[in-house]
């Protein structure tokens, strides 16, 4: 019943209110980020949704016009090279992910789910696929991204979203909610230039200091 149809309900209320709340701070983003560099103010890109059925997500731009379009950003070499200045204060504070309560109107997107996936990101999307990840709209925020998010590796992710897809429930979603809000003022998980980075970067040093 939650999932089929309350969920639903709240995700379109929520999403409509948040239109009209965020109306003027999004506004005053969009001339930010057309100042900042030259480009558009958003981005859009293709993602995986509910089913594997793929949509075109949309954030406000925070790279410049020349990054690699398709390519995930833990993939991209020097990745800082190509945020802009306004990018990276929107990517710290997630305010670049605003826009996609557009996406959550549509249908597309929950506030609570994994989060979607890049068309071309396979191992992710198999990993999902037998947690049964792939079968529920992607979120906003995750049970992935209050427990480590970019920090970390794609198993483990697979397995928070596997953990979320067998108890949706409006208490979980309700956690989820409220420990995001305090991920993302405490700016908690970023990692930018890769997914897994933090391990990967303790794991060098651990060997690194073996060989010493």
């Amino acid at each position: 019943m939650y999932q089929a149809w309350v969920k639903r309900f709240l995700d379109i209320v929520l999403s409509l209110i948040a239109c009209v709340v965020l109306a003027i701070p999004m506004g005053i983003i969009a001339l930010w980020v057309k100042a900042d560099s030259p480009g558009p103010v958003f981005f859009r890109q293709r993602r995986v949704g509910a089913h594997k059925v793929h949509f075109n997500i949309l954030k406000f731009r925070t790279m410049r016009g020349d990054t690699p379009h398709d390519v995930p950003t833990h993939l991209l070499k020097n990745a800082d090279s190509y945020i802009t200045r306004s990018g990276a204060f929107l990517r710290r504070t997630s305010l670049d992910e605003l826009p996609q309560i557009y996406n959550i109107l549509l249908g597309q997107m929950s506030i609570v789910g994994p989060r979607p996936a890049l068309y071309n990101q396979y191992d992710l999307i198999e990993a999902r696929d037998k947690v049964h990840a792939n079968d529920l709209r992607p979120g906003l925020t995750g049970l992935a991204q209050v427990n480590g998010r970019d920090e970390l590796p794609i198993d483990v992710k697979a397995r928070y979203d596997g953990q979320y897809a067998a108890h949706v429930t409006f208490g979980m979603d309700l956690s989820i909610f409220l420990r995001t809000i305090g991920y993302v003022f405490a700016r908690r998980g970023v990692v930018e230039g890769g997914t897994g980075a933090l391990e990967a970067d303790k794991r060098d040093r651990k060997s690194g200091q073996d060989a010493e």
